[in-house]
């Protein structure tokens, strides 16, 4: 059974030894993320401190040692368990963006791609107007009118409560929204494009003699045709989210108490020249590691699913 399983993934990827790692990789921090989340549960429900956020004064500063791998920051916490506990932050906030992209950027390009008209005209305007939008900057202006409580009394009211189902502080929450918001419009462009290509075959001209009616034909007959796009665009979108995210925070206006690479980087900076450099490290070396494995699948799903690739 082991042998036919190796022969399996072998034959899957090939010998792609690169897209091997970084699939493992990706599933390696989706675990690890996943795990994270159980554990502050847990400690919620036990009204404990994770082992994250434990800190001693006068361990301050400890360089990397067998006891403390990768050292301990200005509050003595240790820098190596708040480093994994951010990639439960990362994946959070690649997966809830990423999915916000995908639904909206799908949708959009088939609806546009389908019934061309008016209908593309409108999504056409909308993405190009988006796309003229410095996404950096919406995702700024989007987080600090989350975090100041500028919004209406039933706007707030739906933040907050989609804010305790995704365990998610308000900063947080902006930045799935913000970037879920501005993240579709590559994926559109395309699925829109492969929509107006496809539906002119001759089995969407049968599916439409046989009385089927538009939806269904988008997403039972058009949408398996370009989910290979959807895939690959939603690990881009991943990986583009993890590093805004981590901008964002970096700056001040993202994730405030949850562990986040982007403020263990805006907390390491200022004491670099004291040599201090191990939690600028280590928050730039997981995140450096997510990013790429990404990116590396991201290619190779690209090349293996592409009708085009395919001998």
């Amino acid at each position: 059974m082991l042998r036919q399983l190796r022969q399996k993934i072998h034959r899957w990827f090939r010998g792609d030894w690169a897209a091997m790692f970084a699939l493992t990789t990706v599933l390696l921090f989706v675990l690890v993320a996943l795990g994270t989340e159980i554990y502050q549960g847990w400690c919620d429900a036990h009204n404990r401190l994770p082992v994250y956020a434990v800190g001693e004064l006068e361990n301050r500063y400890l360089p990397p040692s067998p006891e403390h791998w990768m050292g301990t920051d200005y509050q003595g916490r240790d820098v190596f368990w708040r480093a994994v506990a951010g990639s439960a932050t990362a994946v959070k906030v690649g997966l809830i963006a990423g999915l916000i992209a995908a639904v909206i950027g799908t949708v959009l390009g088939l609806i546009a791609g389908f019934y061309g008209g008016r209908l593309d005209d409108a999504v056409v305007w909308l993405y190009s107007t988006f796309a003229a939008m410095p996404t950096l900057l919406f995702i700024l202006a989007f987080a600090l009118l989350v975090n100041r409580n500028f919004m209406s009394g039933p706007v707030a009211g739906f933040v907050e409560f989609c804010g305790k189902v995704l365990r998610a502080e308000p900063g947080m929450l902006a930045i799935y929204l913000a970037i879920g918001l501005t993240g579709w419009v590559t994926l559109c462009r395309v699925v829109r494009a492969e929509t107006m290509k496809l539906k002119s075959l001759p089995y969407i001209a049968a599916a439409r003699v046989a009385g089927q009616r538009p939806v269904v034909i988008m997403f039972r007959h058009l949408l398996p045709n370009v989910f290979h796009l959807v895939i690959i665009y939603f690990t881009l979108t991943f990986a583009s989210a993890i590093m805004s995210e981590v901008i964002v925070s970096y700056l001040g206006v993202g994730v405030q108490s949850a562990p986040s690479w982007g403020v263990m980087i805006a907390d390491g900076q200022d004491r670099l020249w004291r040599g201090i450099w191990w939690e600028v490290a280590a928050a730039t070396g997981f995140m450096f590691l997510l990013v790429l494995a990404l990116n590396v699948l991201g290619d190779w799903l690209r090349d293996r699913l592409d009708p085009r690739n395919r001998g």
